[in-house]
């Protein structure tokens, strides 16, 4: 065997050293995209009418839909409020789709169950929120 020379050891640990960082950083770094991939920030009910639901873009096809969200007054006899709401829906999520497209035309009020992501990925969706359930009123 051979005798390594101190700059040939030092070259080997330095190598190692530089292997274990760049591991680390990257298990780090996939960590914190799991993070804001599936972390969900918020999640709730959102009550009102579906205006729209659209398939939008070019290469990264996703799902996204306004709701308008009826507030009314304090005073009696004013009118209400229109305020809209934009959202997503993931493309697994077939049957919440048809459920939007279906209470989009008849104009019926629903009430949506929606997660709040911390970031938006363009190919996920436009918004942080992303319908899960749509519930018809009776």
């Amino acid at each position: 065997m051979e005798n390594q020379s101190f700059g040939q050891r030092l070259k080997q640990s330095t190598y190692k050293i530089v292997r274990r960082l760049l591991i680390f950083s990257l298990l780090i770094g996939l960590a914190i995209f799991s993070f804001f991939y599936f972390g969900t920030y918020e999640s709730g009910v959102l009550a009102g009418k579906v205006l729209r639901i659209t398939e939008k873009g070019v290469i990264f096809k996703t799902h996204e839909g306004k709701i308008n969200l009826e507030s009314f007054g304090a005073l009696k006899g004013t009118n209400p409020i229109a305020e809209t709401f934009d959202f997503s829906v993931e493309n697994s999520e077939v049957e919440v789709i048809k459920q939007l497209q279906e209470v989009a035309l008849t104009g019926e009020r629903v009430n949506l169950k929606f997660e709040k992501r911390y970031m938006a990925f363009f190919w996920r969706g436009d918004t942080k929120y992303f319908v899960t359930e749509v519930e018809r009123q009776k």
